[in-house]
């Protein structure tokens, strides 16, 4: 079966499924009172993600898994700020971890077994930037106070030794394989 065929089929499931559930809840109310919970704002961007990750492995491709964590990460923020953040200023750095979920797609999409090495490598670089932004924009914006005032001067120091280590590392694998 061709790609375009198997995501044909798979979006006329997708679509039968939706329209079974849509007459379900029309039909048993207590189905509908039950579900309005999941399926309100915040969840509705989770949902879709997980859909997209879902078609994604269904057609055969495991790319799909970068844009289905940002979606759902995105729910993700907004459910937190809605839940917990309520009128605090979170907002100004929580745009940081859009890497961080771009990261974890990549490793997904490593693990179902498109270019493994490769995503997991640049998936947990992406993790490890996605925090440190955060932290560093957490402190500057007073969301963290740790190490009080210090905190972006250690942040940004560590980032330095990390990337000189990562850097070195690279550069002694390389002249030890051509030897």
């Amino acid at each position: 079966m061709s790609k375009q065929s198997r995501s044909q089929l798979i979006l006329g499931l997708i679509l039968i499924l939706a329209g079974a559930w849509f007459l379900a809840t029309k039909t048993v109310p207590s189905l509908a009172d039950f579900a309005e919970e999941y399926f309100q704002w915040p969840y509705t961007l989770m949902w879709i993600g997980a859909l997209i990750l879902v078609i994604g492995m269904m057609s055969g491709s495991p790319g799909m898994a970068v844009p289905a964590m940002i979606v759902a990460g995105i729910g993700g923020i907004f459910y937190y700020n809605d839940a917990y953040a309520a009128g605090q200023s979170a907002w100004s750095y929580t745009w940081t971890f859009i890497p961080g979920f771009i990261g974890l797609g990549s490793i997904l999409a490593g693990l179902l077994g498109e270019n493994t090495r490769r995503n997991i490598v640049s998936g947990l670089n992406l993790l490890v930037v996605s925090a440190v932004l955060f932290l560093v924009f957490a402190s500057f914006f007073g969301g963290l106070t740790i190490l009080g005032d210090y905190i972006p001067a250690i942040l940004l120091i560590a980032l330095g030794v990390w990337l000189l280590a990562r850097s070195l590392w690279k550069s002694l694998r390389r002249g030890g394989s051509n030897a």
